[in-house]
């Protein structure tokens, strides 16, 4: 068995920092952990912790009104002894990390962002290896950060990547079986679905494995996606005592909204502000506009489900009902696999320095909020309206340049000149 060795220091100083900050600094696992940036209502760890007392305690865990997390959490944690509880769930998220970094590797050396079956990009020589990508993702402080908050959002974005990852190998029935499992974990993975179906299929042509005709496809991967999360439900079922009262606490909470705990999302505030009698429109008018890209660009960009994907995870990002940096670190990590778009970008150095300036100073109006005293709510919802505005450029900018990219394959003669719009 050859072992790349870069892979191997990358996954040994990655494991190395991590360790370091979980046992050097005992206490910024809690810290970060209480942070709105990282935890919300539907990933927090000490609203896990709380869920997993109850259940250890023959209990409902969701009779509390707390959690709001998927019942199949609850035996693994439950696995873990108390007595190196903090030891064996830090060494189970670095573990959640390696994993994610591993399957980005795989999707960068299959070469489908830049080279898919019906679209080769004019710059597909401007591109970085493997391990570089990995590393970004890995070192990433918003990884760490999410990494040492341990929410349960990184499970979530491990099933996407490896649903990912099996795509671009080729692999439907196995990346049918990992989105599954992110969309039972959080819903909106389900989104998904038609953007990983189209990646799917187009690598199955690629490899000459199809033989079948598009519609025999779909519905066979259809089917096993929809028997997989049925499976998944049923375990819980079984879990809960016989009980679906865990449907209503786990996906319920996304659909209607009942906490509205701050985060770095436009939803909140939003239906703080929203009378009662206008909250089921908006509810539908909000996801709406969330599921609404899901088709346009399926169609628009049919010839690169790979930047679908990862457009919607960015997307996601910013609109989903309960965002947090993990969101944002899962797009980060597959915004590099189009290095050779990057150079089409216009407004890279405003959406970074506006994500840069969200970045320090949430967690200043934050505090200025709720402990100082001396702000409002106004003070944080603001900055996460920039904050999201970055995350916005960035989505916009990254599909102008992929457009812009086809359209020069296209059209060679007009590489290099401006685009007016008429």
């Amino acid at each position: 068995m050859v072992i790349d060795r870069r892979k191997a220091a990358l996954f040994g100083a990655a494991s190395a920092l991590r360790l370091l900050l979980f046992l050097g600094f005992p206490s910024l696992p809690d810290l970060l952990t209480g942070r709105v940036e990282i935890s919300t209502p539907v990933t927090s760890f000490k609203r896990l912790r709380e869920g997993l007392f109850l259940y250890t305690h023959t209990l409902s865990p969701y009779d509390g009104g707390v959690f709001y997390q998927a019942p199949l959490l609850l035996p693994l944690f439950a696995l873990i002894p108390d007595s190196a509880f903090s030891l064996f769930t830090s060494l189970l998220y670095i573990f959640l990390d390696l994993l994610c970094a591993d399957a980005l590797i795989t999707i960068a050396e299959s070469g489908e962002s830049f080279s898919s079956r019906l679209f080769t990009s004019p710059r597909k020589d401007i591109k970085w290896d493997g391990v570089a990508i990995g590393a970004a993702y890995i070192f990433n402080p918003f990884t760490i950060a999410t990494c040492i908050g341990r929410p349960t959002s990184v499970f979530t974005n491990c099933a996407i990547l490896y649903a990912i990852a099996k795509a671009v190998n080729g692999k439907s029935l196995s990346s049918m079986l990992a989105l599954a499992l992110a969309a039972y974990l959080s819903l909106y993975p389900a989104l998904l679905f038609p953007p990983i179906l189209l990646l799917c299929y187009d690598r199955s042509r690629a490899r000459g494995k199809s033989a079948s005709s598009p519609f025999t496809f779909f519905l066979t991967r259809f089917s096993i996606f929809s028997a997989s999360i049925a499976w998944f439900l049923y375990i819980s079922y079984l879990l809960t005592g016989g009980s679906w009262e865990f449907l209503s606490s786990t996906y319920g909470v996304h659909l209607l909204l009942p906490d509205l705990t701050p985060n770095v999302g436009l939803w909140w505030y939003f239906f703080i502000e929203m009378f009662d009698s206008f909250r089921e429109f908006f509810l539908g008018v909000f996801w709406l506009h969330l599921g609404g890209y899901v088709g346009g660009l399926c169609i628009r960009l049919r010839t690169q489900p790979l930047f679908i994907i990862t457009s919607l995870l960015g997307i996601f990002a910013i609109f989903k009902p309960y965002p947090s940096i993990s969101d944002t670190s899962l797009y980060f990590a597959l915004l590099p696999l189009y290095r050779h778009i990057f150079p089409l970008m216009r407004y890279t150095f405003f959406a970074m320095a506006t994500i840069l300036y969200a970045t320090l100073l949430g967690p200043a109006f934050y505090y200025l909020w709720i402990y100082a005293g001396s702000g409002n709510a106004n003070f944080f919802y603001a900055i996460t309206l920039v904050w999201s505005l970055g995350l916005s450029v960035v989505v916009g900018d990254s599909l102008f340049a992929v457009l812009r990219d086809e359209w020069e394959a296209e059209r060679p003669e007009m590489k290099g000149k401006d685009v007016r719009r008429i």
